[in-house]
């Protein structure tokens, strides 16, 4: 039977993070579910697998259960399936940041910019002027990506802040960006604004959302999504594209590499992808 895979978020004020690692660790084991969720005093982030009914039961327990106390109401939850378990083992941590970013400095709780929701990203992309930034890491761009997207080049998450410093805010009247949650969407959004980009806007839900909700006849995603667990790669609908068939997950997504630059596609077989060595069950979406 397939497993439920729960790609779940929230920024919020979590003072209280070492004493709420046990209990949710042991809420997890009770269920039996495994993955890795970290906590930090901005909140909350992480993937987790298991049987449909334990996942329904976990995600009630953080959104209206006792252990959160209601903090977590506005869970952002993005649920797919595996046929095989995509996570060894069982891990809370608690961390400084929930995305690795700058330490905290970046208030995402307050200061993210807007959130477009999938069915109105399409018509977003058709704004003359328009900076579209692929927020991730370049060996996730190379594997699929929307038409026309900015990749920063970057190898990790934090490096994005340099990218961001060398933009002329008034060049860019309306910035728009994606990732694959949406998580490292607010962190990069928040810290633009503070930079002085005055209209920053993100794909509410992520690029999985956007696969799960938008038809195929709409989809303007062309390639597949990595996602940090043992399924590699998903596709439209979140169908797995399993790792097994290299030849089924070639990269054709049009991919600039500066604001002015022109397009170009490229072709990369996820076996010849520079993958670093960051466990992935621990990586940001």
């Amino acid at each position: 039977m397939p497993l439920t895979v729960a790609a779940l978020y929230q920024f919020v004020a979590l003072q209280d993070v070492a004493a709420l690692q046990a209990p949710l660790e042991a809420l997890c084991a009770e269920l039996g579910l495994t993955g890795t969720l970290l906590l930090a005093p901005e909140g909350v982030n992480g993937t987790v697998a298991g049987p449909a009914p334990a996942i329904e039961a976990f995600l009630v327990a953080l959104r209206t259960g006792p252990l959160f106390g209601g903090r977590l109401a506005e869970l952002d939850c993005k649920c797919s399936q595996a046929e095989a378990p995509p996570f060894r083992q069982l891990k809370v941590r608690v961390k400084r940041e929930i995305v690795t970013f700058d330490d905290g400095a970046t208030d995402a709780a307050t200061g993210a910019g807007t959130p477009v929701a999938p069915e109105a990203w399409n018509a977003l992309l058709e704004t003359p002027g328009l900076l579209l930034i692929d927020t991730r890491n370049a060996f996730e761009v190379a594997l699929g990506s929307f038409p026309g997207a900015v990749d920063p080049g970057i190898t990790r998450f934090s490096d994005f802040r340099a990218y961001v410093d060398g933009l002329d805010p008034a060049a860019h009247p309306r910035v728009a960006m994606f990732c694959t949650g949406g998580i490292r969407c607010e962190k990069a959004g928040a810290y633009m604004r503070a930079k002085g980009f005055a209209d920053v806007r993100h794909l509410a839900g992520g690029i999985l959302r956007y696969l799960e909700t938008v038809p195929d006849c709409e989809n303007r995603w062309t390639g597949d999504c990595f996602v940090f667990d043992g399924r590699i790669a998903l596709g439209p609908a979140l169908v797995e594209r399993p790792d097994h068939a290299p030849e089924t997950l070639m990269s054709e997504s049009p991919i600039s590499k500066t604001p002015s630059s022109k397009t170009s596609v490229s072709k990369t077989p996820i076996s010849k992808l520079k993958i670093p060595e960051t466990p992935i069950s621990e990586t940001p979406r």
